[in-house]
């Protein structure tokens, strides 16, 4: 069963948590059974509500903030990267901390598919793989980086060893990313699937940071195989001269 999100505000009128009705879908005709079964889950996901409710364009963003309840690297100030960044959920909820008041923090996002524009947030549509999309992020970036945050995954094939395969790719090219930008003491995180990074990934991130942990946020969908790495405290990096 899905939880609902903390801080979720749902009360009857005699002052008691409320529970969610749940809606019914309605046949339509040419409607596929999985087109079905999508728009059930979305109308009785609390995550999905709540997104709405806060403006969030996506339920995702609640994967951040449950991420950054465990590891507290959303900060005011803050300089940030978002990988696979469409339809910007995660952008706009970091964007909350980080960019509050008038300060110097710097959000940074990017996708292969197009993205409505986001106040306070510059976004970028190119393809992450291609040679000229680490440039681009480093002229908008203008400097180092406190966090590089990725979400990105390729279209699922349905072949469980396929799949694992392309994600780790992209999660292989943006640590090597992140290891060029990050700051002393950054963090990176990455989607990965269940059963998590292969040897060699992970013992490079245990070389870079101090501290690497698998976590699966509790408003992933449990029926998801995604999970997230989650290296803290980048061992390298030039210091910035005051």
């Amino acid at each position: 069963m899905t939880q609902p999100p903390k801080g979720f505000k749902g009360r009857n009128s005699r002052g008691g948590t409320a529970r969610m009705k749940h809606e019914r879908v309605k046949t339509a005709r040419g409607r596929k059974s999985s087109s079905t079964q999508w728009l059930k889950r979305q109308l009785n996901d609390p995550y999905v509500t709540e997104a709405g409710r806060r403006g969030f364009r996506s339920r995702a963003a609640f994967k951040i903030l449950d991420l950054n309840e465990k590891f507290n690297f959303l900060k005011n100030g803050a300089r940030i990267v978002d990988l696979g960044a469409a339809p910007g959920g995660w952008s706009q909820a970091a964007a909350e901390i980080v960019l509050k008041g008038n300060n110097k923090g710097k959000i940074v996002a990017l996708d292969i598919n197009e993205m409505e524009p986001i106040p306070g947030i510059e976004v970028l549509h190119l393809d992450f793989t291609t040679d000229e999309a680490p440039d681009a992020l480093k002229k908008a970036l203008g400097g180092q980086a406190d966090v590089v945050m990725s979400d990105m995954a390729a279209p699922a094939t349905g072949h469980t060893g396929t799949d694992h395969i392309r994600i780790m790719g992209l999660c292989e090219i943006a640590l090597d990313f992140a290891r060029e930008v990050l700051a002393p003491n950054g963090i990176f995180i990455a989607k990965v699937l269940q059963g998590g990074t292969e040897g060699e990934l992970l013992q490079t991130l245990k070389r870079d940071f101090k501290k690497v942990q698998h976590v699966k946020p509790a408003s992933s969908r449990q029926d998801s195989a995604e999970m997230y790495v989650v290296g803290v405290g980048f061992r390298g990096g030039k210091k910035e001269t005051p």
